[in-house]
């Protein structure tokens, strides 16, 4: 069961979410451009961390990341979890927050969505479709 403040309405919490999530995200897009984790793996890849959601208590933060050009995805994300409880302890110390977030790691799939859903539209087939209904066609 969540408590809340009586002052505080629903609207107020999900944007606390928000925030704390982008605080999230910002110190450890930090500390990895930084290069302080010590992990061979790691240095090696320059890694975007897209979007953290944080749950309603805000103790798990999921974390999206995307290696630069999708490189080697699966190392990076082995990388970023054997590292966790460093990743934790820093975020923790750059973000103010009652309880130390646990962190979680996974791999962005937007990207290759968005990816996948422009190369349908471009499908010969597709912009045929789109072209015969007068004009309808993204341009």
């Amino acid at each position: 069961m969540t408590i809340m403040k009586p002052s505080e309405t629903p609207q107020d919490r999900s944007v606390r979410l928000l925030r704390v999530g982008e605080q999230v995200r910002h110190a450890l897009s930090d500390i990895l451009a930084r290069g302080d984790v010590h992990d061979e793996t790691l240095a090696k890849h320059l890694v975007t961390v897209t979007e953290v959601r944080m749950s309603p208590d805000l103790r798990h933060a999921t974390a999206f990341v995307k290696p630069l050009l999708g490189k080697d995805e699966e190392a990076v994300l082995k990388a970023l979890r054997t590292n966790t409880a460093y990743l934790q302890s820093e975020v923790a110390r750059r973000v103010n927050t009652k309880y130390a977030a646990k962190l979680k790691f996974l791999a962005d799939e937007s990207f290759d969505e968005g990816t996948r859903i422009d190369q349908l539209l471009r499908d010969p087939k597709v912009v045929q479709d789109l072209g015969e209904k007068g004009g309808d066609a993204p341009g």
